[in-house]
């Protein structure tokens, strides 16, 4: 408490982060309310059973649906950070890419629709280095990273997509502003198990750019897809999975949805899209 109190005193803008993995009450609570006084916390929970369900075959995530909605739970019980730390990557653990299932393209995919439940997911983020290209091999202190990775094309591509959902979060009030609040995040569907789909909302302060994430964790194509949505608006594709520039097939898509009214996951409004093969689709509105 003493430690927190005088670093984040003396430093504006220094961060604590605990590195903690019981179910310790108060590690981000305040020091003047028997709180530890930390920053932020890691969210252990959230990590381990991402990564369970990223392994699965997709043919098994239907059967644990769970594991990816679960942590929403109790996202507001401490100030959490999502991490996918060293030590995840270190240990015969593998790569994050080396996690996935598949091979070659699917590999890939499935990464970059992990990568972007994550970044939409309430909490702060971590991601170790070398996880941002996807780097094959496990990482080690004795060596640098593999670089020359980089001249592969899709290792060029993951790269692409972090980078873009990178700036994304920081465009978007909405991926961090509310980010202890409930008020920040609410499900559209959190139970498409069969076809394990998620849908959720991002929402900001006065609620003027908000944020829709679709994120389909199989390889089927849904092309009658159809997303439920709050209100009659229009609703802008600002990030889309199937581009070229990240791996996807390049086929062209209007940008705008009006949202029609019809109802869906229990909303009056929805859109339908064509959500491809792990595909991931962010709509602002």
């Amino acid at each position: 408490r003493h430690l927190n109190s005088v670093v984040l005193g003396r430093n504006p803008g220094a961060l604590m982060i605990a590195e903690e993995s019981t179910a310790w009450p108060q590690v981000t609570g305040d020091v003047e309310e028997g709180g530890l006084g930390f920053s932020l916390k890691w969210n252990m929970g959230w990590m381990h059973d991402f990564t369970e369900y990223m392994k699965l075959d997709p043919y098994f995530r239907k059967d644990n649906h769970h594991l990816m909605t679960f942590a929403m739970s109790y996202a507001y019980s401490e100030n959490y950070i999502l991490v996918l730390s060293h030590d995840e990557v270190v240990h015969l653990k593998c790569s994050m890419l080396n996690k996935m299932p598949g091979l070659g393209f699917d590999k890939y995919a499935n990464l970059k629709a992990g990568y972007a439940f994550m970044m939409g997911h309430a909490g702060k983020k971590l991601l170790f280095m070398g996880q941002e290209f996807a780097q094959l091999r496990e990482w080690s202190e004795e060596r640098e990273l593999d670089w020359f990775l980089l001249a592969e094309p899709e290792h060029q591509q993951m790269k692409m997509w972090v980078k873009d959902l990178l700036h994304l979060y920081k465009r978007h009030k909405a991926m961090y502003e509310m980010d202890q609040s409930w008020e920040g995040f609410e499900w559209i569907n959190a139970d498409d198990g069969y076809r394990s789909i998620y849908s959720f909302m991002r929402h900001s302060k006065g609620a003027k750019k908000n944020l829709l994430f679709v994120c389909n964790f199989t390889p089927m194509a849904r092309d009658d897809y159809r997303v439920g949505v709050p209100r009659k608006k229009q609703y802008k594709l600002i990030l889309n999975s199937d581009e070229e520039k990240y791996g996807g097939t390049g086929a062209a898509r209007k940008k705008i949805y009006k949202a029609e009214k019809k109802e869906c996951d229990g909303r009056p409004y929805s859109f339908a899209y064509k959500l491809p093969p792990y595909g991931v689709a962010v709509f602002e509105f």
